[in-house]
């Protein structure tokens, strides 16, 4: 593959950096408005991140619902080429069934997620050597260079914690 490395974010991904801003992924967000990553999606991705935003839960202004959508897609690259078609196994969450897909078809290296479900998948046998499946601060750590040069996952050794806002709002969705 050439070019940035192609990465697939899940919804509550998306949201820890679009809405939340969560800190401990400023690198990241930084790596990625420099197009140091080139990210995928697809139509049922965006509907399920749109279906979200619109969640009462989260009292997002219709227009910075519209905002979110519209940044992230913004640096959502092209399809390109045709990818490798090869069996995926089965999520146990049928709704997360797509990120694999949308990984396996846009030729990802990574799905950056924190949902277990997805993550215990990484270890599948029909997935090694394919994709990666982490969570972004692992990423972050295990891309500092691209991702501002550092190692992000911890601060002064310690690891770091997620806003309060986050750990009300996203994480029991997990």
């Amino acid at each position: 593959m050439t070019g940035p490395a192609r990465l697939v974010l899940d919804t509550n991904t998306v949201l820890a950096l679009w809405h939340f801003g969560d800190p401990g992924l400023a690198p990241l967000a930084g790596a990625i408005a420099r197009g140091r990553f080139a990210l995928s999606s697809r139509d049922d991705a965006l509907e399920e991140l749109r279906h979200v935003l619109a969640r009462v839960r989260f009292s997002i202004a219709p227009e910075r619902q519209t905002q979110i959508v519209v940044q992230y897609c913004g640096f959502l690259a092209s399809p390109s080429g045709s990818a490798i078609a090869f069996e995926l196994p089965q999520c146990r969450d049928r709704a997360d069934q797509k990120f694999l897909e949308i990984a396996r078809d846009r030729g990802a290296s990574h799905l950056l997620t924190r949902d277990r479900q997805l993550l215990v998948l990484n270890r599948h046998r029909l997935l090694r050597e394919r994709f990666w499946i982490v969570t972004p601060e692992k990423f972050q750590a295990e891309n500092g260079n691209e991702c501002g040069g550092q190692n992000v996952g911890t601060h002064a050794g310690l690891p770091m914690r997620f806003p309060d806002r986050y750990q009300q709002e996203v994480a029991p969705l997990l």
